[in-house]
């Protein structure tokens, strides 16, 4: 009698994922992703938030002989020649004072332990060196001062002056609701704001805010020099009379909060500005706008906040006389530009799961984008493990200064696992007939 025929059962293999991959030319636990920046190691185990508190020189400039120079070391050229131009025209009183300023900086950006605030915050300084100095420009080689231009584009653009409209009708609680980020934020915020990302967000993170907000502020005040606009409070003390150099400026309506207060606190400063017809782009503007990019890259829960800000200083601008429409839409748009390359090559990750700047095992800078393997849907790359490099502080992106040391669990769940003293990752690959595989520590049934 022939026995019954029997169904034979078995477990289902686990998928092997990486038999999916279409690219196979490389081991998984040494590629590199396609689109994204390598990670550059800190020397030893040092930690990606550590600061550095060395006073020698002599390893400074060990460090500068090895550093890879490129185009961006230019902006160093830049900036010393902007610097020693600033000094150059305000006069030839205390050339001695100039002298021991100008080596006095030089030495603070070569020892280490300063060098790394005031190499970062370099345009700033010169930023400021720059501004109170242009009143030294002799006015024979100044440029026309345009008085219709901007009056005549509000027109165009929006159909009427929407500052002369805001303005028109004032009232104290107005003025102090005007005061408080155009008369306090704009002068506080930048040290605010600094403060909270050098303790809060990503290691490497500060140095790209300090450099974005220094050129910044160094093309506006460019842009004031080379095309002088009148602002608001122009065209309603003169109207459209023609302007000339040496006529004084004007707090507008921020003199109506010193006669609230009783003291002077714009008057006297703004009557005898470096640049009284610096309206376009708004300074003002410009500056709010790039607090509120970088807040809100580094806070993005608060996002709603550093908008909402923006809006209020721009109403404040308006209301004050202090600049047109087309003023603040010129100094947005430029702090855009800034950041949004900045975030592109140099601007670090943000790990949302990470307290404080000490949380962080390794930061990953420029944008994220998809590896080949993602774009076809399989989702391996993170599972990547980026080739590491050299860091070089004085670069410009001298804020990608990566650690390849990840402890226990608590790097996120795209954080590489690698041994100390291998440098290798420890992946435990899939193996086919086995029920449960380890990746990266994680189970996957």
């Amino acid at each position: 009698m022939q026995s019954p025929s029997k169904l034979h059962f078995k477990w289902p293999v686990p998928l092997d994922l990486t038999a999916l991959n279409p690219i196979n030319s490389i081991r998984q636990g040494q590629r590199k992703r396609s689109n994204s920046k390598g990670k550059a190691r800190t020397p030893g185990n040092e930690s990606v938030a550590a600061l550095r508190t060395s006073f020698s020189i002599s390893q400074s400039l060990r460090t500068l002989r090895r550093h890879k120079w490129c185009w961006f070391d230019l902006q160093h050229l830049f900036l010393a020649c902007l610097c020693s131009f600033s000094l150059f025209i305000i006069g030839v009183h205390a050339p001695l004072i100039k002298t021991a300023a100008a080596l006095g900086y030089v030495l603070l950006l070569l020892m280490p332990a300063t060098r790394q605030f005031f190499l970062p915050s370099w345009p700033i300084w010169t930023y400021l060196l720059y501004f109170f100095s242009s009143r030294y420009i002799p006015t024979e080689v100044r440029p026309h001062i345009w008085v219709k231009v901007l009056p005549a584009l509000e027109n165009v653009l929006y159909g009427a002056n929407l500052s002369n409209i805001l303005s028109a009708h004032t009232h104290p609680v107005l003025d102090l609701f005007a005061w408080i980020p155009y008369g306090i934020g704009h002068f506080a915020n930048p040290l605010i704001c600094s403060i909270l990302i050098f303790l809060f967000a990503a290691p490497k993170t500060l140095p790209v805010f300090a450099k974005s907000f220094g050129w910044l502020s160094i093309f506006g005040v460019t842009m004031a020099l080379v095309f002088p606009c009148t602002p608001p409070w122009y065209e309603n003390k003169y109207g459209l009379a023609p302007a000339h150099y040496g006529m004084p400026g004007s707090p507008a309506g921020l003199a109506r909060v010193d006669a609230l207060f009783g003291v002077d606190m714009y008057t006297t400063s703004f009557t005898t500005a470096p640049v009284p017809f610096g309206a376009f782009p708004s300074l003002h503007a410009a500056d709010a706008t790039l607090e509120a990019l970088f807040m809100s890259h580094c806070f993005p829960k608060f996002r709603p906040f550093f908008i909402f800000y923006v809006g209020w200083l721009w109403w404040a601008t308006m209301y004050l006389s202090h600049h047109y429409a087309v003023d603040l839409v010129g100094g947005s748009l430029a702090a855009a530009a800034i950041f949004f390359t900045a975030r592109t090559r140099w601007l670090p990750h943000q790990q949302l799961e990470k307290a404080h700047r000490w949380d962080y095992d390794f930061v990953e800078v420029g944008e994220m984008k998809k590896a080949a393997d993602e774009e076809y849907g399989y989702g391996l790359g993170l599972l990547e493990r980026r080739e590491t490099g050299d860091s070089d502080e004085w670069s410009l992106s001298s804020g990608s200064a990566y650690s390849s040391t990840v402890i226990g669990s608590d790097s996120g769940p795209a954080s590489p696992t690698e041994d100390r003293r291998s440098g290798e990752s420890s992946f435990s690959r899939t193996t086919p007939g086995s029920p449960v595989s380890q990746l990266n520590g994680v189970s996957i049934q």
